[in-house]
């Protein structure tokens, strides 16, 4: 599972997070799926208990992941302005956080969607994706570039993260 989670922390953090940190997280992480209790006990500062309605690897994987590389927020305004945060100012983006405020959510993410696709077409765009269950907002994503989008949500399944592309879980939801 480590080789996985490795796999699924690079692809995730498109060049964030450094070869170490994620030997590191992956490290963490395959400890906590593969025996919960002996890593509770080995890490006491671990804020973790059952109730929790993600598994403790998961809960390592996505606790671990800066601000950077997961995205969180209670409106798609809020989603959008720490996703535009995150890149560096001579990336230009067309839609302003702002513009997002009275949109309804499915034409929010659309134009979100549309705009994060259009950068780094060499990667064929990103793709915001719906990562994990979200404990303390609405929303929580990472983004992930379109080449590699069959990847990670086949290495999702194989460790038991939830990931769907965020626009199509909202167009079934929509359409429910």
């Amino acid at each position: 599972m480590k080789a996985q989670l490795v796999e699924l922390l690079t692809l995730i953090s498109s060049g964030c997070l450094g070869e170490d940190e994620i030997q590191q997280v992956a490290d963490e992480a395959s400890q906590a799926y593969a025996d919960p209790a002996a890593f509770l006990a080995a890490n006491p500062d671990i804020n973790y208990d059952d109730d929790f309605p993600i598994p403790l690897g998961e809960w390592v994987v996505v606790g671990s992941l800066p601000e950077i590389v997961l995205f969180m927020g209670d409106s798609y305004e809020e989603l959008f302005g720490e996703i535009r945060a995150s890149f560096d100012p001579s990336v230009s983006f067309v839609l302003q956080a702002k513009q997002l405020r009275k949109a309804e959510p499915l034409a929010a993410l659309n134009r979100i969607q549309t705009q994060l696709g259009a950068l780094y077409p060499e990667k064929g765009g990103y793709v915001l994706v719906d990562f994990s269950e979200p404990l303390d907002t609405e929303l929580q994503c990472v983004l992930v570039y379109r080449n590699d989008l069959e990847r990670v949500l086949a290495l999702c399944v194989d460790i038991g993260i939830p990931a769907v592309p965020a626009l199509q879980a909202a167009q079934e939801t929509d359409q429910a």
